[in-house]
């Protein structure tokens, strides 16, 4: 899992019935205070996520076809909650509501 920032949407014709009606979004790996950090990936959102949100993605097929409930999916990455806030040894470096 990392943390990560949704910093666009993908529209595709998609011929795998599995991503038919699934929102793609692009995500850019982020450190906890919110630098950009790794390789943007494409991620099935699902939470509802938008732009400029700061999300929890999975990146592991065997995870993300269980969270999507659906064993013969062929996807790895998912987005799957947003962050409230991040905090390292007792100090808030990243808050939600600030």
């Amino acid at each position: 899992m990392f943390l990560a920032e949704v910093i666009g949407t993908v529209v595709a014709p998609i011929s795998v019935p599995e991503l038919k009606g699934r929102t793609h979004l692009m995500v850019r790996p982020v450190t906890p205070e919110g630098k950009p950090t790794g390789k943007t990936k494409v991620a099935i959102d699902s939470i509802g996520a938008g732009v400029g949100d700061r999300v929890l993605v999975v990146d592991e097929g065997g995870s993300a076809r269980q969270i999507l409930g659906d064993p013969d999916a062929g996807i790895r990455t998912v987005i799957l909650g947003f962050v409230d806030s991040v905090s390292i040894h007792g100090r808030t470096v990243f808050d939600h509501s600030s």
